[in-house]
């Protein structure tokens, strides 16, 4: 089962009877609000093959939709809508009693200097903490103008042999998360991380992830204007919750 299969699974029970009350797609950060006023959030990524202004067929009729409608967007093409279907999950999962751990996210990791940590996505506020520790530190990124960068193919080959794997959870949006976890071989430790991560550690029961690290909304009224004046993770991160849940 894929992963976008185990998420509407594990979430449609709690959709029943929920409505999007509000959906925003922010340049940044797309966010969606259910009608109890539960929120989640979930990176925006333009779909490339857009042959037009418009980029949700469905704009302007949203508003009202049941959850379990909008949740089951993770299954489509559309980037866009995969971003909503997440931020509904991630609402859905708001709530939920979880085994929380606080602590920053790479500290709870344990990188030592013998390890080989790949980072798949560049997160460029941790990567010093990363590299102080000595390891043997590596990026798949798409942009070869950053450091540390090899290409997806080298990429996919060094998961199968990293004893650290950080995997941006925008891999869910893209479509390229479930060949990632694919692709993880021998680590011993492995997180999902980004305000998108959803929560929900048995989506992840059967893989190599060991940790989840993300957010949940604390201020929702400042998150929609954050997202709606296109602010990142920088400006809406104090007004989200950081944490972690182990798989």
């Amino acid at each position: 089962m894929k992963l976008y299969e185990k998420l509407i699974q594990l979430a449609t029970p709690w959709a029943d009877g929920r409505t999007v009350k509000e959906l925003r797609f922010g340049l940044g950060y797309s966010c969606a609000e259910l009608d109890d006023g539960r929120m989640g959030v979930a990176c925006t990524l333009l779909t490339d093959n857009a042959s037009s202004c418009t980029h949700v067929m469905s704009a302007g009729q949203i508003a009202g939709s049941s959850a379990e409608t909008i949740l089951s967007w993770l299954g489509n093409d559309n980037n866009l809508e995969r971003a909503a279907g997440l931020a509904v999950f991630n609402a859905l999962n708001a709530e939920k009693s979880r085994n929380f751990i606080d602590g920053e996210a790479i500290s709870l990791l344990k990188i030592k200097p013998d390890d080989h940590v790949v980072m798949v996505g560049y997160f460029a506020p941790v990567v010093p903490a990363i590299k102080a520790t000595g390891c043997r530190f590596e990026v798949v990124e798409l942009n070869p103008e950053k450091p540390d960068v090899i290409s997806p193919d080298e990429g996919f080959k060094a998961l199968g042999q990293c004893d650290v794997a950080i995997i941006t959870a925008t891999s869910i949006i893209n479509g390229t998360c479930d060949g990632l976890l694919q692709a993880l071989g021998r680590n011993r430790a492995a997180v999902i991380l980004g305000p998108s991560t959803p929560m929900c550690s048995e989506a992840f029961a059967g893989t190599r992830i060991t940790q989840l690290s993300g957010s949940y909304v604390v201020d929702k009224n400042a998150v929609k204007t954050v997202i709606s004046e296109g602010g990142g993770t920088r400006l809406l991160k104090k007004y989200l919750r950081f944490n972690n849940v182990m798989v």
